[in-house]
Formats: structure tokens, C-alpha cells, sequence
């Protein structure tokens, strides 16, 4: 196995046992699934920190994709984005992390992009944890981009294939990656659990 899926393996499993949960849940969409995705038990965590900011650069640049910065919708992206940051010091070409807001805070400065100045024509791939419809990280590219950045691509962790690469992809012509899907890590949690169930008899 290679030192790239080795890594992939490695991430899966800590969301598979930090955040991925079984059993009747609505999400933010509105939508009731039977199994919800936490993503930030596991990007918080400090081992799985180098695995989330490697593998993030590894698909960017896969698709050709080098940005100046990384960020996304507060608070889910940052732990990604910060992560990111970190690992691309072990690269040629430093990559910036920053904060993106829901909205304008009604003082200061009232940016909806924070951690990088100027916003101005700087190239940039929008992060996200996990992507539903794709509703948040719609928003996010659009407050991006009304600071006056190009986003090239956005990234998510957890794809939960229910729409959000149709909705970019119409709405801002806008490629979405993922890392993992949600269709990926159910039937590894259920090939677990059968594994489990065989071992124990």
C-alpha cells in the first residue's frame, strides 16, 4: 500500500470512530438520514491534523488546482484550512488558510473574509467538512468571491452525494472534490460490523 492510501486509510478510520454516527438524525438541510457525519471530533484531532492537511493538497493538486489560500464557512473549514496551511510548509509553495463569515459583523472592519490582506484577485479553493445539498458552501464561495477572489475549486471532506456537485457546478461552473463519500463510509462501517459480527461467533 502506498504511503498516499496508507494515509487515506488512516483518516477513514478516525472518522469512522470519532465521527460518523448510526441512527435517525436531521440535518441541517432539513432532511432526516440514519446516519450523520461530525466532522470536527476528528479534524480537531491532532493525528489525523497532517493526514487532513496531505490528502487536501494531494487532490488540489491532482486537479491542477494551486491556490494562494484555503478557507471556508466558519466553523467547519477551519481546522481543514488551518491544517492545510501547516502541511504546505513541508511544500514548494506556501498556501494561506483564512475564515470566511455568514455575514458582516455589524463593527470593525466588517469583513466577511478573515486571516487574509488583500482579498483582491488572489486564487483560492474553498474548503468545507461535510456537503449535503451544498447550501453552505454556496454561500461561502459567494462571500469569497464578493471580496473580489477567484475561487478555482472547492474541496470537502465528506460528500454526502445529496446534490452540493450539481449545485456548484450550475450555479458557478465550480468543481467540487471530496475525499471521501458518504456511500464509501457506510459500506466500510457495515463491512466492520459484519466482519465483527463473523469474529464473534
Amino acid at each position: 500500500m502506498s504511503s498516499d492510501a496508507t494515509e487515506l486509510h488512516e483518516l477513514r478510520d478516525l472518522l469512522l470512530r470519532k465521527s460518523v454516527r448510526f441512527g435517525e438524525v436531521k440535518l441541517t438541510s432539513g432532511e432526516i438520514s440514519d446516519i450523520y457525519v461530525d466532522c470536527k471530533p476528528t479534524t480537531c484531532d491532532p493525528k489525523a491534523m497532517p493526514l487532513i492537511g496531505r490528502i487536501f493538497l494531494q487532490k488540489m493538486n491532482a486537479r491542477n488546482w494551486f491556490p494562494e489560500a484555503v478557507g471556508g464557512l466558519i466553523v467547519g473549514a477551519e481546522p481543514i484550512a488551518f491544517a492545510i496551511a501547516r502541511e504546505s510548509l513541508e511544500t514548494p509553495n506556501l498556501i494561506n488558510a483564512f475564515i470566511v463569515r455568514k455575514e458582516r459583523k455589524a463593527h470593525g472592519m466588517q469583513k466577511l473574509v478573515e486571516g487574509l490582506d488583500p482579498t483582491e484577485g488572489r486564487k483560492v479553493v474553498v474548503i468545507d467538512d461535510v456537503c449535503t445539498k451544498g447550501g453552505s458552501t454556496a454561500l461561502a464561495i459567494e462571500n469569497v468571491q464578493s471580496a473580489g477572489m477567484k475561487v478555482i475549486g472547492a474541496i470537502c471532506l465528506v460528500d454526502r452525494e445529496q446534490g452540493a456537485t450539481e449545485l456548484l457546478g450550475s450555479k458557478f461552473g465550480i468543481a467540487l472534490e471530496s475525499v471521501f463519500k458518504i456511500s464509501e463510509l457506510r459500506q466500510e462501517s457495515e463491512r466492520r460490523a459484519n466482519e465483527h459480527v463473523l469474529t464473534s461467533h
